[in-house]
């Protein structure tokens, strides 16, 4: 078990950090799609649909974001790993709290404005429930 938890760690720490890092690439796919363009609100649906399709592609394509969401996903093949041979009522739990601490943590890193002292105390109950779940 406690090497299980160890992986649960882990996946959390790898989805709080791409989290932080797909969040900054959406940032800049938000940034494209502000650029002025033409706006026909008399499109037929298939255009919306094309329209919609483009946007997709157009965030793919932004390595900043694709390459962490890639790494994200392996992470959750790993967690359903994990899932096969772990109670949910434990990984649940202890993923979810350290991605929470972890995409706080991250975000500070990269810069993002927050509220330090409740990002802290966040993390300092997040880490603390963490130690209760697996205690």
């Amino acid at each position: 078990m406690v090497g299980d938890t160890g992986k649960m760690v882990a996946v959390g720490l790898v989805w709080g950090a791409t989290n932080a890092l797909m969040r900054r690439g959406a940032v800049m796919w938000d940034q494209a799609l502000k650029s002025p363009r033409r706006s026909d609100p008399t499109r037929n649906p298939l255009d919306r649909i094309r329209a919609s399709i483009g946007k997709w592609v157009k965030l793919i394509l932004i390595w900043q974001y694709s390459v962490p969401f890639l790494i994200n996903l392996s992470a959750s093949a790993t967690f359903f790993a994990i899932l096969s041979h772990t109670p949910i009522s434990l990984a649940v739990p202890v993923t979810n709290a350290t991605t929470f601490a972890a995409t706080a943590v991250f975000g500070v890193l990269l810069g993002e404005s927050t509220h330090l002292g409740f990002a802290f105390l966040g993390t300092v109950l997040i880490v603390l429930g963490v130690w209760l779940c697996i205690s």
